[in-house]
């Protein structure tokens, strides 16, 4: 029997009074989108950690629909919060290191002004007559808070589900207040599905008997069994189909015994129904209706064209995160956020976490060393930005000197590595003008662009398929997005860069002519660099010892685990590119092995080359 069966991202939230929440009261009237007026609104928040000097720390963090300000425990004798697991003295969102600001949202139950707050004009619960909000009005009354703080720009905002919503509002509604921003699980707008689901939540809701047309406040009871229902579609939402077979499958006919009016014959309905049970303790029907509301009425563009006229504005760093398994935010969202963010050419970050925990995996431990450790990489990131204009110094240069620092005497040498060091990279790095936009494709962990970070370059850019060398580039400083370079580089625009490289991927690639199309498209010039299968060497190990080469000999990959998928020659790829019509520039031929360049023969004695090639 699965003993963790009612285990789940509501575990730690409870009803019970928030002990450190504090409270602030704005007088003035707030309009509202929708053209109504609230006279005045109230905002219960906390805070974490303090706000430094220069009131520069300051980290927003939005929740998502039945969260609250307590995004984590103050101290051991506190109730856990719903995040408790990512901020905290030393947690991804360090609060030793920033200012933590979180806010019930305007709609809500836990304090601020939402359906069940008393409405000053009638000395009633404003109940139905609390006007529709927006994921706007939300923010505006956010923002009212931070002035209130005294905090002109935040460090970043972040957020996932609704909290993603927010988050996205924030940096079209503010774009100069805030220097970073991470949207987790969310998107532009809800997928007809999702919408589907809240519409089926609402009208449980609405069609309770003890609903009451929404005055129900001095009732005995309200519409518990609605919103326990409502509830119970959210969690279904929430997980994923693996993580429903993993958690109810191996006893999904072995029911729990508990006290609910819900069916629980099978396992997964016990669970759905302890959560339901569980849910009404401490939240509002009202606020259900209103929180959910917003969220469905969000639209931040319905087309690309439309998501780039809202977004070019901007002026944050941002942080984009997905889940494989979020079936509720589809990765897809994600992903034409990142695409319209690219189109403004805005510096961004994006990956979709491997998980099978669903829409809930930001709210889990499961997967936060990769998620989590991201954001932590990128706050760092930001928080050194914000450093570097605080001292004014983005125009100091930072010399590459790597060649400086010590190599182990046993370090391997074999391609592309000369005692531990890529003198490709080193060639690569020459080949780039100052004051340049560079984009690496099949970046890795981030090596060249690290490299080329350290020099007076307009931006560098990578993208990597890999989730372990996103992460890895992060904790570099560097921009990366993650994509498979087979589908194509359709979310820039053209000529967006100046230099496109493609360093050590060429022969990794499914389809070259699309891959150096789009090189050429999206960059002015390309720098393609590969080991050239007509070395000496690779030719006398097939000739003579009737051996398929092994073209890296630091590397354990051999013919029948290899990435490559195609092996050519420096003389290969020249006629190549006579027959497609591409100009070469200019081809440095290498001997990795000995660590020199080659001018004689290179297609015999080079066994890596770097041509430069661009459309004529």
């Amino acid at each position: 029997m699965n003993d963790d069966l009612f285990e789940s991202s509501d575990s730690v939230r409870s009803a019970h009074e928030l002990k450190y929440a504090q409270r602030v009261t704005f007088d003035e009237p707030l309009r509202l989108e929708c053209g109504s007026e609230l006279p005045e609104v109230t905002v219960v928040y906390e805070t974490y950690g303090q706000l430094n000097d220069r009131r520069d720390n300051a980290v927003f963090v939005c929740h998502a629909i039945s969260g609250d300000s307590h995004v984590a425990r103050h101290d051991e004798s506190d109730d856990p919060g719903w995040w408790d697991i990512a901020v905290g003295p030393g947690k991804v969102i360090d609060t030793d290191r920033y200012f933590v600001i979180c806010a019930n949202s305007l709609g809500g139950c836990r304090g601020t002004t939402g359906p069940d707050s008393i409405n000053p004009k009638t000395g009633r619960p404003y109940d139905m007559d609390f006007p529709k909000i927006s994921i706007g009005d939300i923010v505006e009354v956010q923002q009212r808070l931070v002035d209130y703080l005294g905090i002109s720009r935040l460090l970043a905002v972040i957020g996932g589900s609704l909290g993603g919503l927010m988050t996205l509002d924030w940096t079209a509604r503010f774009p100069d207040r805030m220097a970073g921003a991470v949207v987790i699980a969310a998107s532009a707008r809800l997928t007809s599905q999702a919408l589907a689901f809240d519409i089926v939540a609402r009208n449980a809701i609405t069609n309770d008997p003890r609903f009451y047309g929404g005055q129900y406040y001095d009732k005995e009871q309200g519409p518990v069994v609605g919103l326990a229902i409502a509830r119970m579609l959210g969690h279904i939402t929430y997980l994923s189909r693996e993580s429903m077979v993993r958690k109810f499958d191996a006893d999904r006919y072995t029911g729990r015994n508990i006290d609910t009016p819900f069916e629980t014959a099978f396992s997964v309905g016990s669970y759905l129904a302890h959560q339901g049970d569980k849910f009404v303790e401490r939240f509002d029907a009202n606020s259900y209706l209103s929180l959910s509301w917003a969220m469905d009425t969000f639209n931040l563009g319905n087309t690309q064209r439309e998501l780039v006229d809202r977004l070019r504005g901007t002026m944050c760093r941002w942080l984009f995160l997905s889940f494989t398994s979020d079936w509720l935010f589809p990765p897809f969202q994600s992903q034409e956020l990142v695409e319209a963010t690219l189109r403004c050419d805005k510096r961004l970050s994006y990956c979709n976490v491997q998980s099978d925990c669903g829409h809930d995996a930001f709210l889990l431990e499961n997967e936060l060393d990769s998620y989590g450790g991201m954001i932590r990489a990128f706050l760092q990131n930001v928080e050194k930005d914000v450093l570097i204009e605080y001292e004014e110094a983005e125009t100091t240069v930072v010399e590459d000197n790597e060649s400086s620092q010590e190599t182990p005497p046993d370090a391997p040498r074999g391609h592309f590595l000369v005692e531990g060091r890529r003198i490709d990279y080193d060639e690569i790095v020459k080949l780039i003008p100052l004051r340049t936009k560079v984009l690496d494709l099949g970046c890795g962990t981030g090596e060249l662009m690290q490299r080329l970070k350290n020099r007076r370059l307009r931006r560098v850019m990578g993208i990597e398929l890999d989730e372990t060398s996103v992460l890895e580039s992060l904790r570099k400083g560097l921009d990366v997005v993650q994509a498979d370079l087979n589908a194509g580089l359709k979310a820039f625009e053209d000529k967006q860069f100046d230099f496109v490289v493609l360093s050590k991927t060429l022969q990794t690639v499914l389809d070259v002519d699309l891959i150096l199309a789009e090189m050429l498209r999206v960059g002015i010039r390309g720098i393609v660099s590969f080991p050239n299968l007509g070395y000496h060497r690779y030719r006398k190990m097939l000739a003579e010892q009737g051996l398929a080469p092994q073209l890296d000999d630091t590397s354990t990959r051999k013919w029948h685990n290899t990435e490559d998928v195609r092996f050519l020659t420096i003389d290969d790829f020249r006629d190549y590119c006579t027959e497609k019509g591409y100009r070469i520039h200019q081809t440095v031929a290498l001997d990795t092995e000995q660590g020199v360049s080659v001018t004689y023969a290179p297609n015999l004695n080079a066994n890596v080359a770097i041509v430069v090639i661009s459309t004529k």
